[in-house]
């Protein structure tokens, strides 16, 4: 059963590995728990509710793989595009919530239809490779730099825009999780975020930043979902601006998903000669199902998390090692009230530390040829300077493409992308 459902082999796997695999699987992403929750909640989602979006969306799609590819490797609400819902379409735009999760939704439901029809990989390789890169780097800049600004270590300044902020009790705590995030990582600790938010949570109960209410229960029934379940709102909302941001989510999730299975697939060794992975549609559609089932939970898209490779690490190679991670974020649901009791400081080491990892992009990125180079650099650069994942992505694919085409090397620029620049131009202009 376990081979014809997950993927076990019994004569070359073992059922012990594959468990310790998803357990550390789920350790080392767990964060999400703490981090989705407090991202989320500043577009005035409830928080409980999101927690509960959250577990679930990660436990149905992990499960999901789990029995459709068949690979030790996990998905949750993704890093990255949490926060393109709360600080780019919501904050920065001014969506509400409910539009956010509708367009996540409709993302959704155009990632099933295009992994149907097997045209993902003419999305992806429309978009020049230097430029997949650079959002990849610019995301994890502009996460960080949330971080540090929700930590009160950066603060707004009238005269330079932002400076560095006061010593406080949060800002302390804060450092001290970068700090401690990045001493356990170097010590190879699995887990380490999820530790590191952990130990902070409780540094910041004598600081006064942990905020314990009275008949505190660590255990407790999940919380409702009704606050957030299928809340979408459609006015207004077939636009020219939101069809941008559709595509924008869209391919964000694209080259998030098949980049991390790529990773990932060449850590496990099952990926052959000629780069084909097994599985790699059916993982695609249990992203895509995901995205779209957590939109209508309350949470932000789903993505294959780059943590599996934890699992991997121990010996997780089927589908066990899904099935592990999938039913430990449901056992995470009684546990609520720990994950609600973290204080937005102590998930700032695990902001910056992401924002590291998603750095490492930037060895991959052409800097001798400026036609590639300055592209790239403006989608990385706005994205932090403007606030937004989607001004970044639109600014660096303008920049792009005018380069090209003024430089005489209009050969290299896709049919795709000059329609894209002509639609970006215009919704610049109406804007």
């Amino acid at each position: 059963m376990l081979q014809k459902i997950f993927g076990f082999n019994k004569q070359t796997m073992n059922l012990r590995t594959e468990i310790i695999a998803g357990i550390t699987t789920f350790l080392t992403m767990s964060y999400i728990l703490a981090v989705n929750p407090a991202m989320l909640s500043t577009t005035g989602m409830d928080k409980g509710a999101i927690f509960t979006a959250t577990a679930l969306a990660a436990a149905i799609a992990t499960l999901l793989l789990a029995c459709m590819a068949k690979l030790p490797f996990a998905q949750a609400p993704g890093m990255g595009l949490n926060a393109f819902f709360a600080f780019t379409l919501v904050q920065g735009m001014g969506y509400s919530w409910e539009t956010a999760l509708a367009a996540m939704s409709v993302e959704g439901l155009i990632f099933i239809l295009i992994t149907l029809l097997n045209v993902r990989e003419i999305i992806l390789n429309s978009i020049p490779v230097n430029l997949r890169h650079a959002i990849s780097a610019g995301i994890g800049m502009f996460i960080a730099f949330i971080g540090l600004k929700n930590a009160g270590i950066i603060e707004s300044n009238p005269s330079t825009f932002v400076a560095l902020g006061h010593f406080t009790p949060i800002s302390l705590l804060a450092i001290f999780g970068i700090l401690l995030s990045a001493v356990l990582l170097i010590k190879k600790v699995k887990g380490a975020l999820f530790y590191s938010i952990l130990l902070c949570t409780i540094a910041g109960i004598p600081l006064g930043v942990t905020e314990i209410p009275e008949n505190f229960i660590p255990v407790s029934m999940p919380h409702s979902i009704a606050p957030t379940f299928c809340k979408f709102d459609f006015e207004g909302f077939f636009t020219l601006d939101m069809a941008i941001i559709i595509f924008t989510l869209l391919f964000m999730n694209i080259f998030d998903t098949l980049g991390t299975l790529v990773g990932l697939a060449t850590k496990t060794g099952i990926m052959d000669k000629n780069g084909h992975i097994p599985h790699v549609k059916e993982a695609m559609m249990s992203d895509a199902i995901g995205t779209t089932i957590s939109s209508m939970l309350g949470s932000s898209t789903v993505t294959t998390y780059v943590e599996s490779a934890s699992g991997i690490a121990e010996g997780g190679r089927s589908g066990v090692t899904s099935l592990i991670t999938g039913l430990l974020f449901i056992l995470a649901l009684f546990f609520a009230p720990v994950f609600l009791l973290i204080p937005g400081a102590a998930t700032t080491g695990a902001f910056v530390l992401v924002g590291v990892f998603m750095m490492d992009s930037i060895g991959k990125i052409n800097l001798s040829d400026i036609s590639e180079a300055l592209p790239a650099f403006v989608t990385i650069i706005m994205m932090v300077l403007t606030y937004s994942i989607a001004n970044g992505i639109i600014l660096g694919l303008l920049c792009y493409v005018l380069l090209k085409l003024f430089s005489g090397r209009h050969k290299q620029i896709t049919l795709t992308m000059y329609i894209l620049a002509i639609l970006f131009i215009i919704d610049l202009i109406l804007a």
